[in-house]
């Protein structure tokens, strides 16, 4: 299986590492195309302390968590608009953005790309393939939601980075890895936690309304 992975200067740098770092233990990913934007390599920088800027494969590798020599992830330069991902006749299974910024979402939703991750995105929807943007913005105004919209009615899966909380997260990254197994889930990549709401059993005693 092959995927593009993008990484905006949205906030959730985070999530961008575990959706890399799941990606690569999934056994069924041979191949992760990286395209990061300059304003994704600052955000890394405030967030997480990485230093992407100007980073080479061995580095990214690091950043995962990957033997230096791994050959898993290509890093694709912002713009070349001739990488594989650029073209429809190269087959690939889907494309996530995480996190996506607001410009990233409205230059994919318009259509007029002008780098390779609104290249890629575009190429991701017209050759219906799976299309995975995660944006992390608050609160949305009208424009954010009509492009969201927009995208949906057009195929792509629009997952907020808004986590849930019912498996009890006791830290920041069980939380954050809560999200990237349903952007996985969408991505129809396998991993090792099962992130489907099983019900709550009922309790066994019957309380009357009105009782003490």
């Amino acid at each position: 299986m092959e995927f593009t992975v993008a990484i905006t200067g949205a906030s959730g740098s985070i999530y961008a590492q575990r959706t890399l770092v799941h990606m690569a233990a999934s056994g069924v990913v041979e191949r992760i195309n990286l395209i990061m934007s300059e304003a994704a390599t600052t955000v890394a920088r405030v967030e997480l302390g990485a230093d992407l800027r100007g980073a080479d494969h061995a580095r990214i590798n690091e950043w995962i968590g990957l033997a230096p020599d791994s050959k898993l992830v290509h890093l694709q330069r912002l713009d070349n608009m001739a990488a594989r991902p650029s073209s429809g006749s190269h087959p690939q299974e889907g494309m996530v953005v995480v996190p996506c910024s607001m410009g990233t979402l409205g230059a994919i939703a318009s259509g007029a790309g002008t780098n390779l991750i609104h290249r890629a995105a575009d190429v991701t929807l017209k050759e219906g393939r799976r299309l995975v943007l995660v944006p992390r913005e608050t609160p949305y105004n009208a424009i954010h939601l009509e492009n969201m919209l927009r995208l949906s009615r057009a195929g792509a899966h629009i997952i907020p980075a808004s986590p849930g909380f019912y498996h009890r997260p006791q830290t920041i990254e069980a939380l954050v890895d809560h999200l990237v197994f349903r952007i996985l889930d969408h991505l129809g990549v396998p991993h090792p936690q099962n992130t489907q709401w099983k019900g709550m059993q009922q309790p066994s005693e019957t309380v009357n309304v009105g009782e003490d």
